[in-house]
């Protein structure tokens, strides 16, 4: 098999591209922003200026940098771009159509997936970093599910994530997160309707498992995702018997 260089590139191999705001909390493992969550290379980016609070704020300047790290990483061998903040949902749509590769920025673009297999009588819960910024004008950039099929709760008055994600301590403790997420999903399953739950804060993933255990339903969240979108750009042969 004959390969041909491919433009200025020096490495090879990352399929998803991952741009990572600035945010300096412990990723831990699970992370969206932590590589050993992957059974698969990605490359990281940083994404310049992109704070939690301009995030929150729904900052549109915020757009014209993710449109240029986005270049940069396609440049450099991506198959598809992602980040690692739900509220990028906000630049989801400006960013797809400057690139020539899938984007999928916001891990709420699966709401409508997970909106079609609950049912008609089905709710989604979502747990989000900040339910107050989550609001009808984000989610109108990736999703049509309407508000009523929708529950949303926040980790904005949780002592240990705020510190450690919004104030940046340094440190993070993954038992007192972990036990304010379930406080949360068990808040949100108090509504008998709700039949899945959505994870939208990329630090949440390393919490799914509990969340499962904790309430026996389905859990979307970031990494589900760019599995899903990684299965899809590098497809493998199959080899087996018969």
């Amino acid at each position: 098999m004959r390969y041909t260089v491919k433009g200025n590139q020096v490495s090879y191999g990352e399929a998803i591209g991952i741009m990572v705001i600035e945010n300096y909390a412990p990723y831990v493992p699970g992370d969206t922003a932590n590589a050993s969550s992957y059974d698969f290379p990605v490359r990281f980016e940083r994404l310049p200026g992109s704070t939690p609070a301009r995030l929150f704020a729904h900052d549109e300047s915020l757009v014209d940098v993710a449109i240029e790290v986005g270049h940069k990483l396609v440049g450099e061998g991506v198959r598809a771009v992602t980040g690692d903040c739900g509220f990028l949902a906000l630049h989801q749509n400006r960013i797809a159509e400057e690139l020539e590769v899938p984007v999928f920025i916001s891990s709420l673009l699966q709401l409508d997936f997970i909106d079609r297999i609950t049912g008609a009588a089905g709710k989604t819960g979502v747990i989000t970093a900040n339910s107050a910024s989550l609001d009808r004008r984000l989610l109108g950039e990736v999703t049509s599910v309407p508000d009523e099929r929708l529950r949303i709760e926040g980790l904005e008055e949780k002592p240990e994530f705020v510190t450690a994600v919004f104030d940046e301590k340094g440190t993070l403790d993954t038992d007192l997160v972990e036990s304010e997420v379930l406080e949360v999903a068990r808040t949100l399953t108090e509504d008998e309707a709700v039949r899945a739950i959505l994870l939208e804060c990329s630090l949440l993933p390393p919490y799914a498992a509990a969340v499962q255990e904790e309430t026996g339903l389905p859990v979307f969240d970031y990494n589900t995702m760019i599995r899903y979108v990684y299965s899809a750009v590098v497809r493998r042969r199959f080899d087996g018997f018969m």
